[in-house]
């Protein structure tokens, strides 16, 4: 009998523990500093409550903007410098998950960095390059350090906005769960371009095809992928779309392409981000100038998307949100009102609520949950 009260209470304080893990996370906004902005901030978030507490400010770096999780999550990784012509590593303590700078890599080049992103084995970067239109690739050591520009490719082309794709124009890069098909969206030539990543080296090589194609004027930016691993979502910011895609052994095929704003709205198109939640049953893209997130159900066996409706961010310029990892809250950065926005999400509707919370930051432009 002793031993079953003691296997009970030790059962309760897991469970407790597992709880207090998934209710209590670590929140890293990358922004930039051209105002009132000191760094990355560092935010507690408890998704039972969509309260928040601030914990840290990481200091000193110039427009640390997007960021990268290790795998291991040991590591942050940030764009920076006033060009975006670097690349910074910390370390991530274990208790408080305060950041320390361990050091910090010129791109050699690549100009304007807005994307990072780390392969499965954590041992490599990517860094998007818009402004010089090239992917740059360092090594990561053993300690968390970044090496070198280990590999650097240089896109080519051009396309119809001679305003925005008179040159290529890298806006991301994500590698995929099997850590060998690599997908990078140009915004500048209506291309994704598509690589085969040899992870003990360390190098992308073209893909077959090289890239795939999207509408003439559409400028692709960033990519969501379903769960089941069968279907990925490209949001285009030039002309506000959402193109889905079947994706089979590196392959990108198109299956369905929709709006992203109302059928009268006659303002600026800049679209932005775009992510699933974690279910894998709703879709959600974030439309600048419009101010709103575009909410569409998702069928898992198509992967065709149903738009459901808008919901206002309640503030300005939302470039990058994110979902918390239960599923409960959206979290949007407003980059030019300096607010982050908390929306309750509805997980049958996969509409929002409004909290009325939301965090003061200058000029947010990146979430990362821990």
């Amino acid at each position: 009998m002793q031993n079953g009260r003691q296997t009970f209470i030790t059962f309760f304080f897991c469970l407790l523990a597992v709880s207090t893990i998934a209710q209590n996370l670590t929140l890293y906004v990358g922004t930039y500093t051209r105002k009132t902005s000191e760094g990355i901030y560092i935010y507690q978030f408890n998704t039972k409550t969509g309260d928040f507490t601030p914990l840290s400010i990481a200091k000193g770096i110039d427009n640390p903007s997007f960021l990268a999780l290790s795998p291991n999550r040991r590591f942050l990784y940030s764009g920076g410098s006033k060009k975006g012509d670097s690349v910074h590593a910390f370390a991530i303590d274990k208790q408080t998950h305060y950041l320390t700078l361990l050091n910090t890599q010129s791109l050699e080049g690549g100009l304007g960095a807005t994307h990072l992103e780390l392969d499965r084995t954590g041992k490599w970067l990517f860094v998007s390059n818009y402004g010089s239109g090239n992917i740059c690739v360092l090594p990561i050591l053993p300690n968390g350090q970044l090496d070198k520009v280990h590999q650097s490719l240089q896109m080519e082309g051009k396309s119809v906005r001679k305003d925005r794709q008179d040159r290529p124009h890298l806006h991301s890069l994500y590698v995929m769960p099997n850590n060998k098909d690599v997908f990078a969206p140009d915004l500048g030539t209506d291309k994704i371009m598509v690589f085969t990543l040899d992870a003990t080296l360390g190098k992308l090589t073209e893909g077959v095809p090289a890239f795939v194609k999207t509408d003439t004027g559409a400028g692709p930016r960033h990519m969501a992928f379903h769960p089941n691993n069968k279907f990925a979502y490209v949001i285009q910011e030039l002309n506000s779309t959402i193109t889905a895609f079947s994706y089979e052994k590196g392959s990108l095929k198109p299956i369905q392409t929709v709006k992203t704003l109302p059928d009268d709205y006659k303002g600026l198109k800049w679209s932005a981000d775009i992510h699933i939640s974690p279910d894998g049953k709703f879709l959600y893209g974030s439309n600048r100038a419009h101010e709103s997130l575009a909410i569409y159900r998702i069928n898992k066996k198509t992967g065709q998307l149903t738009f459901i409706g808008h919901q206002s961010v309640n503030g300005k310029t939302p470039r990058n949100f994110v979902i918390d990892p239960t599923g409960q809250f959206i979290l949007v950065a407003n980059q030019d009102s300096d607010n982050i926005t908390i929306f309750k999400r509805n997980k049958k509707t996969g509409l929002l609520t409004p909290t009325g919370k939301e965090i003061n930051v200058s000029m947010p432009v990146c979430l990362k949950f821990y």
